[in-house]
């Protein structure tokens, strides 16, 4: 339990002060009852977020705006931040972005006309982490008083403005609908034309999409895969040096101590109860100290990645005989002293505690690795579920011999060969390594790890792996190769198939196999490949209609202009054939710009499910507006497939750079279209 207790040190010191992913707003009036009161709106942006500035630049993201109604009072200048923007530029949007981190607050002077005044605030814009995009969605009104010598003072400014915002007023709303399909040719909601039922295009459907969601299959799967992914885990550990010469010592000790066969059993029972109880309280205690929700902010974030990156390769340098990694020996030491002062059932946990304390060299990057991907699915109890299939299979040798000693003759002895398993997981630490520097360098747009550098260098690892199994390179602690077994060999094959199978990715090949790992295809500079999905139109009533007419489901990509991971699922995702040759033959693709800031013909007055109105002035607020009413989403991207009448047929995706799920996700929607 210590021993991953300190892997996790770093990742304490990245995600310390992680509350949410989410920023908060709060609100207050300066100056109430006095002739120049305000109204200051306070931003709380989170570690690993950012907030895009008032005046962010076109082809960023979203910018932040104030739209605000005056009542028994005007404003008395602009709104003002307390504090300058940050101006970084973005290589992938190519644009410089503006934007605010930690606290920021805006000031809005208010000039009163009236003895009680009000202000109703629609904040929009939008927010960013490392792993997705949210829109800004505030309601608040102000309220408070004003002293009769200022509200005579301004009355007359306050009358001639109130007019001529009367006169600007914005048309109902079946005024405008019928002004944009006069012009545009657009069809809206709840709009009757050439016999298409548009009544439930817009209407709420989080029940229906929350249904598909719920499929206990994909749970337990999901649990099933955690599992056996730590109990292969185990099995790897289970061979390394540091663990596979303590079984016949541990077993022995146990048939030696014991003059019953019986307890000989029940002891080597109880050592490996005592193990998966240490490695599954450990899962426990992780998810406890960082909650799941934390725990899958941090698989997604740039700093821990990076950190996450370091480790791994310290280990793989470790694997490969550059340096020893041991736990300070007070550690192992003081609970081995336990083992002679106590006696029973605690004397063996004990035992069973200094092993896990003398594996941490093997064991450690095996287990850190199994919790990143088991925090990845964000649920609770799936560190403790891989921590389970690791300990299982780390305990069973122990009682399984204790029950069956004869069986220790037939193990093979300990040599040279362990030490080649510890080089080979180095290897493959050192390409894992690679896969988490590739999200921090695409997170921060360094560009230093590129696609075909991120190719060239699985190339090399691989191929160098496949010559040291032939025994043509050798490291430190390795032993002369005399001869080459067949397992040895076939490995050695393996390894070199895979090297020559990802050189086609230098010139744009999708390498399907890889392509969770591998940086997106759109960061490769030389790039043969053309095997992108284009949208059929850019507008949701459009698309249904289309669908309509073709007979055919309707795939909605809910995008923007300033979204990078948007960026990615086009270039690693849908540009996979098999995705592209069923989306063009078996669907109506629309994709949607939150961002959009083309002005609609004129503003539509719509309200919130809370009640409350909003104007739509932009596309962007339009599409917005439907994702997170109909949808109840509020990031991007974010797929779903409706039937004409708007009606989900499966589970909305949202982004996660997985070719097959994401083929699933359109098959098992075509199948639900064609059964209905």
């Amino acid at each position: 339990m210590i021993q991953k207790i300190s892997l996790f040190v770093a990742m304490l010191l990245i995600s310390f002060g992680i509350k949410g992913a989410e920023v908060t707003w709060s609100y207050s009036v300066t100056g109430d009852n006095t002739a120049g009161p305000a109204v200051v709106f306070t931003a709380t942006i989170n570690p690993g977020y950012h907030l895009y500035a008032i005046d962010n630049p076109q082809g960023g993201g979203v910018p932040l705006s104030f739209n605000l109604k005056y009542e028994g009072c005007v404003p008395d200048g602009p709104i003002k931040p307390s504090k300058a923007y940050t101006k970084a530029y973005d290589d992938i949007l190519e644009v410089d972005e503006h934007y605010y981190e930690g606290t920021v607050s805006f000031t809005q002077k208010l000039k009163p006309t009236a003895a009680k005044w009000s202000v109703k605030a629609d904040v929009g814009g939008q927010y960013c982490n490392d792993s997705g995009c949210f829109r800004v969605n505030e309601l608040h009104t102000f309220t408070g008083t004003a002293p009769a010598a200022a509200v005579k003072e301004e009355a007359a400014a306050s009358e001639a403005e109130k007019k001529a915002e009367e006169e600007a007023k914005v048309e109902s709303v079946a005024e405008m609908v019928d002004s944009l399909h006069a012009e545009s040719g657009v069809l809206q909601p709840g709009v009757n034309i050439s016999g298409a039922d548009t009544s439930d295009w817009w209407t709420n459907v989080e029940a229906e999409i929350k249904a598909f969601d719920t499929n206990p299959e994909e749970e337990n799967h999901s649990m099933w895969y955690i599992f056996i992914a730590g109990f292969i885990g185990g099995l790897i550990a289970l061979v390394t040096p540091c663990v596979w010469p303590m079984i016949p010592m541990t077993v022995s000790f146990f048939l030696k101590s014991n003059k019953s066969r019986k307890k000989s059993i029940m002891s080597a029972l109880m050592y490996g109860l005592s193990i998966i109880i240490i490695y599954v309280g450990l899962g426990i205690i992780v998810t406890a100290l960082f909650g799941a929700s934390a725990l899958n902010v941090l698989a997604t974030s740039a700093g821990f990645n990076i950190a996450f990156f370091i480790l791994l390769v310290i280990f793989a340098f470790s694997f490969m005989g550059g340096f020893e990694i041991t736990l300070p020996s007070k550690w192992s030491n003081s609970v081995d002293a336990k083992v002679d002062t106590t006696s029973g059932y605690l004397s063996i946990f004990f035992m069973a505690f200094t092993l896990c304390l003398v594996s941490f060299s093997c064991t450690g990057p095996i287990i850190g690795t199994l919790l990143v991907e088991a925090a990845a699915t964000s649920n609770f109890i799936s560190p403790a579920i891989g921590m389970a299939g690791f300990a299982l299979a780390l305990a069973l040798p122990f009682s399984l011999f204790a029950m069956f000693p004869t069986m220790l003759k037939s193990i093979p002895k300990s040599g040279g060969w362990m030490n080649t398993v510890k080089v080979v997981l180095g290897f493959l630490e050192l390409a894992l390594a690679l896969k988490f520097l590739s999200v921090a360098d695409l997170a921060y747009g360094w560009r230093i790890l590129d696609r075909e550098v991120f190719l060239s260098l699985w190339i090399v690892i691989f191929a160098l792996l496949g010559v040291y199994l032939l025994g043509k390179l050798r490291l430190p602690h390795d032993d002369k190769v005399e001869k080459v077994g067949v397992f040895r060999f076939m490995l050695a094959v393996i390894s070199l198939s895979f090297a020559v199978y990802m050189v086609p990715g230098l010139w744009g090949a999708p390498l399907k196999s890889v392509s969770a790992f591998a940086p997106p295809v759109y960061t490769q500079d030389f790039n043969l490949y053309t095997g992108d999905v284009h949208a059929e139109t850019d507008d949701y009533e459009e698309g249904l209609k289309l669908a309509a007419q073709l007979n055919k489901p309707l795939l909605v990509d809910f995008s923007g202009y300033g979204c990078v991971n948007c960026r990615k699922m086009e270039a690693a995702v849908l540009t996979n054939a098999d995705i592209k040759r069923t989306i063009e033959e078996d669907f109506v693709m629309v994709t949607l710009m939150v961002d959009d800031r083309k002005p609609l013909p004129a503003p539509i007055t719509v309200k919130e499910i809370d009640g409350q109105e909003r104007e739509l002035r932009t596309y962007g607020d339009k599409w917005s507006y439907l994702e997170r009413t109909k949808f109840g989403a509020n990031a991007q991207p974010y797929y779903v497939i409706l039937n004409q009448q708007g009606h989900p047929l499966n589970h909305a995706f949202p982004y996660k750079e997985n070719v097959q799920e994401f083929l699933n996700f359109l098959r098992t929607g075509l199948k639900n279209y064609k059964k209905k």
